[in-house]
């Protein structure tokens, strides 16, 4: 039975995350030029600018708030969670914030900055060589230390409310509204807990808007896009793009509200990457690669059928965090990623809005 005095260390708790989220302006919609050729109007919300630096940003703050009025975060209690980086960078700042000891698990090859991000907040890495390990063994660490798995996979979509408040969705279609296509064609996504979909593709349809559609990108080796279509999912080993893909179907992962699915090549995210640097000097880390891959085939076949309108994506987060792993030479060579291929049919899709890759 809560005493009193966790009564107010919760709502002391519940307060100091409350401030983080006023203190901090809006995320930017940044308008991307696109050349002629091209029909729509291309928008990336800039989640990078987060105080923790990404999207996640958003889900760590809301994963505290759940925890907290759920009673299941309380003075002293030990935090953990899953993750494969940038979610435990923020829930690492939110725990530093509440004065509580936190702890993250994931996968040994998360990038190195990742790693240092987590520990320079105050937060500790428990590598596992098994990605597919990670769920039993924060959940291990949790129960060994009476604290908390916050369980971002499971939690993802409920902590979040999709109704509003601020949401990522709520704040697009805001940011939209005096542009020339105030409705987009297309909300272009990837999924990592399924989350952010799932924010988005309710949001939608709560405003009754019927003009708006819901892509997701979706990285090779990942479950989400074989169960949304039905197909046969072959060897799924998770993903070599941070942050997105998963081996399995997570749960907060919501099909019914997505409209399409894309399925991206890890070395076309990287070189969709590149290309976003290049063209539009914009420093981005891989799964913003993944998004850009998939509006530039949306754009095209926007261009082909001779629709205008806007499509509205994502920067997750900076490349800066990827300066050992998906922007060093050797490590992609290292892990078989090789974006050539992918460079010139990527650049005739932005240049020409003509779609090759396929």
């Amino acid at each position: 039975m809560p005493t009193a005095t966790d009564r107010q260390w919760v709502a002391d708790a519940v307060r100091l995350i409350q401030g983080d989220a006023h203190r901090s302006a809006d995320t930017h919609l940044i308008r991307v030029p696109l050349p002629a050729a091209h029909t729509v109007d291309l928008y990336l919300k800039d989640e990078s600018t987060h105080p923790t630096g990404s999207l996640k940003h958003r889900l760590a703050r809301s994963l505290f708030l759940y925890g907290l009025v759920d009673g299941q975060i309380r003075s002293g209690t030990t935090i953990v969670e899953a993750s494969s980086g940038s979610t435990a960078v923020s829930e690492a700042y939110f725990a530093r914030m509440l004065g509580l000891p936190f702890v993250a698990v994931m996968a040994a090859t998360t990038s190195p900055e990742k790693i240092a991000l987590i520990e320079r907040t105050g937060g500790t890495c428990h590598l596992v060589a098994d990605p597919t390990t990670v769920y039993a063994v924060a959940q291990q660490l949790a129960k060994d230390a009476d604290g908390t798995y916050l369980d971002q996979f499971t939690n993802a979509e409920r902590a979040t409310d999709w109704r509003g408040n601020n949401n990522i969705a709520e704040s697009i279609f805001d940011q939209l509204a005096h542009e020339p296509h105030p409705l987009p064609h297309w909300v272009v996504v990837g999924a990592g807990t399924g989350g952010t979909s799932a924010t988005i593709g309710r949001f939608i349809r709560y405003q009754t808007n019927a003009t708006t559609q819901l892509c997701v990108v979706d990285p090779e080796g990942s479950a989400f896009h074989p169960a949304w279509s039905g197909s046969e999912p072959g060897e799924l080993h998770g993903s070599r793009i941070e942050g997105i893909g998963r081996p399995r179907v997570e749960p907060s992962f919501r099909p019914d509200v997505i409209d399409a699915m894309i399925r991206v090549p890890d070395a076309g995210s990287v070189a969709a990457m590149q290309l976003l640097r290049d063209r539009a000097g914009i420093q981005a880390g891989p799964s913003t690669g993944t998004n850009i891959y998939g509006v530039l085939k949306l754009a095209c076949e926007m261009a082909a059928r001779g629709q205008s309108g806007s499509i509205v994506s994502l920067v997750c987060d900076r490349s800066d965090r990827y300066e050992a792993t998906h922007c060093s030479p050797a490590w992609l060579t290292e892990h078989d990623l090789d974006p050539e291929p992918y460079a010139a049919p990527l650049a005739s899709a932005w240049d020409t809005a003509t779609w090759l890759p396929d």
